[in-house]
């Protein structure tokens, strides 16, 4: 069987190298990423929209090329700012210019969260409260109920980008709460691969973040979502 294709379409400049050192991990399945358009990097409504337009999505498709076999909109706060209704609607509109199956990075939590039964969390988000907020109740629609919110305010993805391994595990672990079934860590800005099984082992239940769920839903859309080790409680089995 051919190893899979998840074309990655990743806003700006941050974590991007957690894609190639997934792949390499994986040994197998390809993760080919072109960076979107940013016109402004901040974690703010109106900059948000922006980087998330269907234009914007449509362009970064037609980089890729063909040869896909899924698509994922690597950007949480790029598609739940849109809301359920608006999200949903630009993956629909990504899924028909890809001509393949589309998700983003917010319904990948959704899925993921459904794959592991979970249906309490707690989330340590990096962006101010405002969005935060909106990501709550992004979850709140699918029936996530979020028993505590962190949010560390930061505006730029590029600052994000720069936060070191034992920050991350410190901060995933202060977000959580002892009713939580796991931990959700919002931002694909925030470098995670590489130590996810370190996370789950720091909190003591299953962490979640951005950009492993990007991968897996990528993987599940293709068919290939088997279980690989290193990669957290999600990809477990």
């Amino acid at each position: 069987m051919t190893a899979p294709t998840v074309g990655i379409l990743y806003p700006g400049y941050s974590a991007e190298d957690d894609y190639p050192l997934a792949e390499s991990l994986l040994g197998g399945p390809r993760l080919p990423l072109v960076h979107t358009l940013m016109r402004e990097d901040a974690h703010r409504v109106d900059a948000l929209l922006d980087i998330g337009g269907d234009d914007v999505l449509a362009d970064g498709v037609r980089t890729l090329g063909a040869s896909l076999d899924s698509v994922v909109w690597a950007c949480t706060s790029g598609s739940f700012v849109f809301g359920w209704d608006g999200a949903t609607a630009q993956v629909e509109a990504l899924g028909a210019v890809a001509g393949v199956p589309a998700s983003s990075t917010s319904f990948a939590f959704v899925d993921a969260c459904a794959r592991l039964g979970v249906s309490r969390v707690a989330v340590g988000a990096t962006y101010p409260d405002d969005v935060a907020e909106r990501f709550v109740a992004f979850l709140g629609v699918a029936g996530i109920e979020v028993l505590s919110l962190s949010a560390k305010g930061i505006i730029t993805a590029a600052e994000v980008g720069t936060l070191p391994r034992e920050t991350v595990l410190e901060f995933a672990a202060a977000a959580d709460h002892p009713d939580a079934q796991a931990v959700l860590l919002p931002d694909t800005a925030l470098h995670t691969i590489g130590l996810l099984d370190a996370l789950d082992a720091r909190v003591g239940k299953p962490v979640l973040t951005a950009n492993q769920v990007s991968i897996w839903q990528g993987l599940r859309l293709a068919g290939a979502d088997a279980p690989r080790p290193g990669f957290g409680a999600l990809f477990a089995g």
